[in-house]
């Protein structure tokens, strides 16, 4: 990619909002012309918006009307250069384990104090007025969040760049939601749930939403506390007010301490959804300031009295010695966390100090001959194994073939041992056997692996993790919890890509915290792409040669051109140029809303590659899907059919039923992905949508892991200028708050 992108002077980059449907223009084929194949870059190419000429790769090429990019002469593989960015601080701050416990204790002896509190509270309150305004705006605003859209304000993100286009929905994080209840909520808990609902004037449809957070009593829980409606995904705080006043009338008021509690909860969960596990209490107290309660800090012990929050009070420097009495006290950060993630980075600590103390210190036989079975990479792996509890493994694509010989030298030795990946297709792309590899739910599920043993744990000595960069703190916490004494744990990653959907950076954090060894493959991806990734990895757009068409690059000038450009390539030029069919090309833009987002994407491609009336909750047979069985898991499939029982779905060859209560939640189209939801997965080729208004999301570990998913061929949609080469080179990923290395470093002695 060259230090100039094609597109015209008339190119503006201007958003067309945030609409759901793409217009399919009628004009020529996204991949006309011969200028701009391969180049991306940071300046307009010069072509001249009447005539159409252009200089992609310092040459000027006349903008055909008819035609395939992917045909063209000009620039293949051009990539121009941006000055290496800044390696990503990863620096933590720290604290002992013994004090964390200390205050895990004392809330719990808090929470004592809950039932007497709930006992003064006075009885249910009439209802009062309607809620004014239209109650489809909450309902509205609900859909939005739970169709992938941004669940409010952004309230933790970091600070944005100067005024400019407007951003569309950003990368999408799914909110993190209540355990799911031990049973479906009663009929009757439902119903009386919705009459309250319909007395304060929110959607009657919310109700089982609402009984499965609050569980059972909780109509009688939402009239005595309208807040709580605050537990529903994607209501906000201004919208839990109009509900309150309608039901509490007069006695409704912003120093309310039910409000106060509530939106402290909010704020942290809105938290999690940034990536953040705690929040550092100054953090806290300024986003309830701004969000209109009175007195934060008032309003943050009420929520840890009730034991809706735990606080944690860490040590700046955790290996400061102790003071003496006449000494001040050693500074500390005030952390607040929700008990689910806290409890969660906990366990996540304790577990990963049991593997590594647990393990004996002389190898036993079968480790020594899978050590020496291995070759190349995989020895010096297998031999790291060999000694260690724990062991971290960095590298790209091609660097996935240590983890799996390593699998099959152990296997060969006589070890138990097991892969996981993030995705099917991640399984899919691991050698090994059958038996020997499966998706980290899969085998947290019983679907796969080898079963448990007597004592509840995974019958393994050893468990490879790949696309570790994709676990988040609860996932890394039951994986780690349920390997017996003993095991080995190898967590395979590329540290480059998004980090987790999930709160946590969990294998950042590891990285970073230097507790076992860390082994770097010295395996390159091969080819353009593996060249042109590489070099994104360490921010930098550099040049490459693609003379085989393997990075193309379709200059536009709109978001209306970008979407009529994706389709024809993927219709058109991809499956004619490269033979690659339609569902093996996938599409990635930087959010869901936008007129060149997911939504607008996926409207435009089923229109013109599985035409329907959507006769089954906007889908139709054929047409290919993303199914999100829980937050932050997204598994390609295929429409099959529909019944009474709910939308059936083929997801990696097996089928899902997904209930119809349930289909709009969980399922969405899925030839236009996000890329959270392509990590961990590849696809023959890949066309990255790159609007105007995309320029705000861009990042370079956005960049690296949209333009990695391409095995044999990368389109580029591009028109956002100048964007990417800074993207790529200064903009890093923005920080999370987590506890991890500060447990890790009390209970885990540092690597040699």
């Amino acid at each position: 990619m060259s230090g100039a992108a094609a597109g015209g002077d008339a190119a503006s980059g201007e958003s067309a909002g945030d609409g759901r449907a793409g217009r399919r223009a009628e004009s020529a084929d996204a991949a006309d012309g011969d200028a701009g194949a391969g180049s991306v870059s940071g300046a307009t190419a010069g072509r001249d918006a009447a005539s159409g000429e252009s200089a992609g790769d310092g040459r000027a090429g006349r903008r055909a009307e008819s035609g395939d990019g992917t045909d063209g002469e000009a620039g293949a593989g051009s990539v121009s250069g941006a000055a290496a960015g800044r390696d990503a601080a990863s620096g933590e701050s720290a604290g002992e384990q013994s004090e964390a416990a200390a205050e895990l204790a004392a809330q719990r002896v808090e929470r004592e104090r809950i039932a007497r509190r709930k006992a003064e509270k006075s009885a249910p309150i009439e209802s009062g007025t309607k809620l004014s305004g239209k109650a489809a705006d909450l309902l509205a605003a609900v859909r939005a969040v739970e169709s992938g859209g941004k669940p409010a304000t952004t309230v933790f993100a970091a600070p944005e760049p100067s005024p400019g286009p407007a951003a569309p929905a950003p990368e999408p994080v799914r909110r993190p939601q209540p355990a799911p209840a031990a049973a479906v909520p009663a009929t009757e808990t439902i119903e009386a749930v919705r009459r309250v609902l319909t007395d304060g004037g929110a959607p009657e449809s919310l109700a089982p939403q609402v009984a499965a957070a609050l569980g059972e009593g909780a109509a009688t829980l939402l009239r005595e506390d309208p807040w709580q409606l605050l537990r529903v995904s994607g209501v906000r705080p201004d919208q839990a007010d109009g509900f309150a006043r309608a039901l509490l009338g007069a006695e409704c008021g912003p120093d309310d301490e039910r409000r106060g509690r509530a939106v402290t909860g909010w704020l942290l969960e809105q938290a999690a959804v940034a990536g953040h596990t705690a929040l550092e209490m100054p953090a806290l107290t300024a986003a309830l300031a701004r969000s209109a309660v009175p007195d934060p800090e008032a309003a943050v012990q009420d929520a840890l009295a009730e034991g809706e929050a735990l606080v944690f009070r860490d040590p700046l420097d955790p290996g400061a010695p102790e003071p003496e009495d006449d000494e001040e006290e050693r500074p500390v950060r005030v952390l607040v966390a929700l008990e689910r993630y806290a409890l969660a980075e906990e366990s996540l600590a304790d577990g990963l100090a049991r593997l590594v103390n647990s393990l004996a210190k002389d190898p036993s036989d079968p480790w020594e001959a899978a050590a020496a079975a291995a070759a190349g990479g995989a020895a010096e792996l297998a031999r790291a194994v060999a000694g260690h509890g724990l062991v971290l493994h960095t590298g790209g694509e091609a660097a996935r073939a240590e983890p799996a010989a390593l699998l099959v030298a152990a296997r060969a030795a006589g070890l138990r041992a097991f892969a996981a990946t993030h995705t099917p297709d991640g399984s899919r792309r691991l050698v090994g056997g059958e038996e020997a590899v499966g998706t980290v739910a899969e085998l947290l599920s019983g679907a796969a692996g080898p079963g448990r043993d007597t004592d509840g744990a995974l019958a393994l000595d050893l468990l490879i993790v790949l696309d570790a960069s994709q676990l988040d703190v609860e996932g890394a916490a039951m994986l780690v919890e349920a390997l017996p004494d003993g095991a080995r744990l190898v967590l395979s990653g590329d540290p480059a890509v998004l980090w987790s959907a999930g709160p946590g950076r969990v294998f950042a954090d590891l990285l970073a915290a230097r507790v076992c060894p860390q082994i770097a493959s010295r395996t390159p991806d091969p080819g353009p792409l593996g060249e042109l990734v590489s070099g994104i990895g360490v921010g930098e757009l550099a040049q490459v040669e693609a003379p085989g068409k393997e990075v193309v690059i379709v200059p536009v000038r709109d978001a209306g051109e970008a979407v009529h450009r994706t389709v024809q390539l993927v219709a058109d030029s991809v499956p004619r140029a490269f033979g690659v069919p339609a569902g093996q090309t996938v599409v990635i833009t930087p959010g869901h809303g936008g007129a060149a987002g997911t939504r607008a994407l996926n409207a435009a491609l089923k229109e013109r590659l599985n035409p329907g009336p959507g006769r089954f909750g906007g889908f139709d047979p054929g047409d290919l899907i993303v199914h999100s069985p829980a937050p932050g898991r997204t598994v390609p499939g295929e429409v099959v059919t529909a019944d009474a029982d709910g939308l059936h779905l083929s997801c990696a060859g097996a089928p899902v039923v997904v209930p119809r209560e349930r289909v709009e939640q969980s399922v969405r189209h899925g030839w236009a992905l996000t890329a959270h939801q392509a990590a961990g997965s590849r696809w023959a080729a890949a066309v990255v949508v790159l609007p105007g208004d995309a320029v705000q999301s861009l990042s370079r570990p956005w960049v690296y892991t949209a333009f990695s998913r391409a095995e044999r061929h990368l389109s580029v949609v591009h028109g956002v200028e100048q964007a990417l080469p800074k993207a790529v080179a200064e903009i890093l990923p923005k920080p999370r708050t987590t506890r991890l290395p500060l447990l890790l470093k009390t209970q885990v002695p540092a690597a040699d």
